[in-house]
């Protein structure tokens, strides 16, 4: 089987009970429609100096990588010192998303979370998540949206595709100048007029999943051509796209390609993509880099999974369950730089 690329479908390929590489792990390990055919994986080290390896702009994302990012935090601090992040989600029958993403802001540790939805939603969520504040965009969708520059701003969780949510959306993006999170519906809004892909901010992350990215960009023989166009993609706008899926890849705007190596299938499930916007908004909210937020933001998400799954398993787990699970990541990383 070709290292890097998905073969034709004629080709003669066995699925292997265990497949042993050298060095490092290959691109076909990675995506869904070879890593299944690799059975078990065995890495095997030859003992290169890393001086000797190869230049590549493949790297695999794992624990260590996110420890390096992780900045403790410090002791003198107030609600200022950790961000404003302004979360614009929510219509009516999609206010979960809303307060999803909103969750996922406060337990990743925003200072100060806002949530800009239609007012329908307002108890929902002052009752869901009494440390947000709620301001009102609209009664039963978006109708504007609106932002101080002091915030950090996310967009897209359950917003829907009314055409009033359309033009704020639109408005938004002409006026942003800031870094933001663009998520979901608005996705699926710019998708329906890509010239908005020039107003989207530099270093701004993007999180389609498959089907999102298909609508943005066009379809994709494969996930192999889906990373190519995103890679292109992300140079040309100078943006972050998270493709999402089992290794979820972030491609930088330097057409680097991180694969994540947490996460679990029990995290296929809707609502899980709100979780990751709430997040990676609130590290960005915290002065991490757009590209820290963002390696760091899924690295998260995911080994938040794999704590969830131990307790509830694949099939029972739910993205709540994820946001529950955030603190305790958190807990066992603050430990390990105490005693390193």
């Amino acid at each position: 089987m070709p290292a890097d690329t998905v073969p034709e479908k004629e080709t003669a390929i066995f699925c292997a009970d265990e497949t042993f590489t050298f060095q490092s792990l290959k691109k076909t390990m990675l995506h869904p429609e070879t890593a299944p055919l690799c059975g078990k994986i065995t890495l095997l080290d030859l003992g290169f100096e890393r001086s000797l390896a190869p230049e590549t702009h493949l790297f695999a994302f794992n624990q260590q990588a996110a420890k390096n990012i992780y900045r403790p935090r410090p002791s003198f601090s107030h609600k200022g010192t950790f961000g404003k992040v302004l979360i614009a989600a929510g219509s009516y029958g999609k206010m979960g998303a809303a307060v999803l993403a909103t969750r996922a802001a406060l337990h990743t540790g925003a200072g100060l979370t806002t949530t800009l939805a239609p007012s329908c939603g307002h108890e929902i969520l002052q009752i869901s998540c009494p440390e947000a504040m709620f301001t009102a965009g609209g009664e039963k969708h978006l109708t504007s949206i609106k932002a101080e520059e002091e915030l950090t701003v996310a967009v897209g969780p359950g917003i829907g595709t009314e055409p009033e949510t359309a033009k704020a959306l639109k408005k938004f993006l002409k006026g942003w100048k800031k870094t933001c999170v663009l998520d979901a519906d608005a996705l699926n809004l710019i998708a329906k007029k890509p010239e908005l892909l020039n107003y989207i901010p530099a270093q701004s992350i993007l999180t389609p999943h498959p089907k999102e990215f298909e609508r943005l960009f066009g379809p994709t023989e494969n996930s192999m051509e889906q990373q190519k166009v995103a890679s292109e993609k992300a140079t040309e706008h100078q943006l972050i796209i998270i493709l999402k899926g089992h290794r979820t890849q972030i491609i930088l705007p330097d057409g680097a390609v991180f694969y994540n190596m947490s996460g679990n299938a029990g995290m296929a499930k809707g609502g899980s993509g709100d979780v990751l916007t709430g997040m990676l908004v609130s590290l960005l909210a915290q002065n991490y880099s757009p590209a820290e937020a963002a390696l760091f933001g899924v690295w998260l998400h995911g080994a938040a999974g794999d704590v969830a799954v131990t307790r509830y398993s694949q099939e029972a787990m739910l993205p709540g369950n994820l946001i529950n699970s955030i603190g305790e990541v958190f807990r066992q990383f603050a430990k390990k730089k105490s005693t390193s």
